[in-house]
């Protein structure tokens, strides 16, 4: 019986999931119907062009990279109990310090473990004034981290122009060193070894989370905040822990985006390599149920349709406006179900503080 618990427990949230899917795809499928376009070929162009050859497999799976570290991010916070958007300017400050690091000359592989490291540190420390104002200041986590997200965007764009700047073009900085590039493991794509670096991020927050005690005292807080405090379990140790180990995966993102993604090898006026990977990575974290193997699958379904948009584009000719309604659909018919357990929590939550405080 209780091997049937364990065994449901896990089909609930998949044949949901499914079931999302399918009403995304019905859903897009009739807009695009209604505007006059075969909805049968745009989507068999659409999973052609991001699962149909090896080349799209390497593609999608590039794309689906950095948003399996940014997924994380909020993923993380989400089992702490906190709302952290802040993984678009942790990125952007994680990229700008693997670049920063290619004015260092080092032999490889220490100049890209440096890099690295200098990411996920540089990531770390831009979420720290996030929990700092919480703490102490009682300042939500999404106004701070909508704030710095912009603050590190501009810091992103003066950092290309008058620091960083490439003496050739000057529209991007200067690309990162050849001793601190990921190879790649196709030729002729995007898909580099930062995947592996992803995926063992995914399996140490894995063990993090629900293997050890700091794990499972964040996930305790989040869940039940009351029971928490009587448990002895420090609230404010658990919201520093979340925004810290969000802003290493953040961090390590935007090194990874720019040490492994041909041809510049660097951050180009505008970011457009790496904007939106922070937000994109909520949407990722949603269809994934927050669970770090969920966002593996979530990624990579994820990084298909950036991928097949392209195809649904050049073949059944749908204008790109359109291909991103119906894949904007689609990830939102799937993010629904967890939604819902969000706003759940969140009504929970807020009806108890209502209630502590009455009381």
């Amino acid at each position: 019986m209780r091997r049937f618990q364990s065994i449901n427990q896990y089909l609930n949230p998949i044949s949901e999931s499914i079931l999302a899917g399918v009403i995304g795809l019905v859903i897009g499928a009739l807009i695009m119907l209604g505007l006059g376009y075969d909805a049968l070929a745009a989507y068999i162009s659409l999973f052609r062009g991001s699962f149909g050859s090896e080349y799209s497999w390497a593609e999608s799976l590039a794309n689906a990279t950095p948003l399996i570290l940014t997924a994380l991010t909020f993923a993380v916070a989400m089992r702490g109990g906190l709302f952290n958007i802040g993984a678009e300017g942790q990125l952007y400050i994680g990229a700008l310090a693997a670049v920063s690091v290619s004015l260092i000359q080092l032999s490889a592989p220490f100049h890209l473990v440096v890099a690295l490291l200098a990411a996920m540190i540089a990531g770390a420390l831009w979420s720290l004034p996030v929990a700092i104002l919480k703490l102490t200041r009682g300042v939500h986590e999404v106004i701070s981290t909508i704030m710095l997200n912009w603050i590190a965007r501009f810091f992103a764009f003066y950092m290309i122009a008058e620091v960083l700047m490439d003496p050739i073009r000057g529209e991007k900085t200067i690309s990162i060193a050849e001793t601190s590039r990921f190879a790649r493991i196709l030729p002729g794509t995007s898909l580099n070894y930062g995947i592996v670096v992803a995926v063992i991020a995914v399996f140490v927050v894995l063990f993090v989370l629900w293997r050890t005690t700091a794990g499972f005292e964040l996930r305790v807080a989040g869940h039940n905040p009351e029971s928490a405090h009587y448990a002895g379990i420090s609230h404010r140790k658990q919201i520093l822990r979340a925004f810290l180990l969000g802003g290493v995966l953040a961090g390590l993102a935007g090194a990874i985006q720019v040490m492994g993604r041909p041809p510049t090898y660097a951050l180009i006026s505008g970011l457009p390599q790496i904007i939106d990977l922070g937000f994109d990575g909520i949407a990722v974290a949603m269809i994934g149920r927050n669970h770090p193997v969920g966002i593996i699958f979530a990624a990579i379904f994820f990084g298909g349709l950036m991928q097949g948009g392209r195809m649904m584009q050049m073949s059944p000719g749908v204008p790109l406006e359109l291909v991103r309604i119906v894949e904007g659909v689609i990830i939102l018919a799937l993010a629904v179900p967890e939604l819902k357990r969000i706003f759940y929590f969140l009504s929970t939550k807020f009806r108890r503080k209502r209630e502590n405080n009455g009381s």
